[in-house]
């Protein structure tokens, strides 16, 4: 009798104790093996989705007992979508908290102010952040798409806010769109857009010609003053960075004057207006610089060929000023936007 109580007491603990014994073996002493792989969790997946492919690839023993794992801790809904390094020697205890970490395998791209979709598109294809920069194009100027990121104008330019990113590779490209969009409206919150007498898709418009104008900071305000100067008066801004985005596509490097002679919606040689949107991705500076405008009479600006100009109030001057800086070989020659330095 007495043999047979310890027999059934003692079967059952010495059951859960194998039970337990094994259960900490594949979870905190089991290691993965090797070699280093990428594993990727995708949106809205869940956990036995999660635990089928981490024992298909190797990284755990056991699907069932890592799922049951990460109930037991709470933490079925908190894997986070993203690619993650699984190194060899990592148990699945480790695994779980990589996966839940939110800390992905990113890859770093830097958009500088002043680029174009085209050109933001090409910096993150090269990056591996998107495959293809042309479905990234393509979706930019999808006006079903363009509506359900709640985005106006012909496409996305100007409001792919420019910054240095750390983003997960291969991400779809709507994605990485509306992330762009999503920052830039973070970003710009604060500006009180109501100031100015253009809409808020006009302001970032000129704010963008603002920004391919000039390399140097302390002109954006007087830029943008000419730019006002000139639209109430009704004159064409004349703006070469304008007229090279109407031909973007087949823009070789060089404007010609067959070029400033074409009709496009962006040629403002043509058009006494504003172009129907922005022709890069302006910064903040640029923004503020449009909506507080150096208030001032010129109306026409040259450059220096140093990446500053020579501002005039009346076409005269102006003429004076392109005869002495563009005209002459000399003024050019050595001389370099790169080499800009603050006043």
């Amino acid at each position: 009798m007495k043999k047979t109580l310890l027999f059934l007491i003692g079967a059952p603990l010495l059951g859960l104790a194998g039970a337990l014994g094994f259960a900490y073996y594949n979870l905190f002493l089991w290691q993965y093996p090797g070699p280093e792989k990428i594993f990727s969790i995708s949106p809205g997946e869940g956990l036995w989705s999660v635990g089928r492919r981490l024992e298909r690839d190797g990284f755990i023993p056991s699907a069932r007992l890592f799922s049951r794992f990460v109930r037991a801790r709470g933490l079925s809904g908190e894997f986070k979508v993203g690619q993650y390094k699984v190194e060899p020697g990592l148990t699945g205890n480790k695994i779980l908290d990589l996966l839940t970490s939110g800390i992905s395998l990113t890859l770093r791209a830097t958009i500088p102010e002043g680029k174009n979709l085209y050109q933001v598109a090409q910096i993150l294809e090269k990056a591996g952040i998107i495959d293809d920069a042309s479905r990234f194009i393509q979706l930019c100027h999808d006006p079903s798409f363009l509506q359900t990121i709640s985005m106006d104008g012909p496409n996305c330019e100007g409001r792919l806010y420019p910054d240095t990113y750390y983003l997960n590779p291969n991400t779809p490209e709507e994605r990485i769109i509306t992330f762009l969009h999503n920052m830039f409206k973070e970003k710009t919150r604060d500006l009180d857009f109501s100031r100015s007498s253009l809409s808020p898709l006009e302001v970032i418009t000129l704010a963008s010609i603002v920004e391919k104008e000039t390399g140097a900071p302390w002109e954006r305000p007087r830029i943008a003053g000419v730019f006002h100067n000139r639209l109430k008066k009704r004159m064409r801004l004349q703006s070469d960075p304008t007229t090279i985005y109407g031909i973007w596509e087949r823009y070789d490097g060089n404007l010609r004057r067959k070029d400033l002679r074409e009709s496009t919606p962006y040629n403002t040689y043509r058009i006494p207006r504003l172009p129907p949107g922005p022709i890069a991705n302006p910064g903040p500076a640029a923004i503020r610089a449009v909506l507080d405008p150096e208030k001032h009479d010129y109306l026409y600006f040259v450059s220096q060929n140093d990446g500053t100009h020579v501002f005039s109030k009346n076409y005269r001057d102006h003429r004076r000023a392109v005869g002495k800086y563009q005209k002459r070989r000399a003024a050019r020659r050595g001389k370099s936007w790169r080499q800009l330095s603050a006043p």
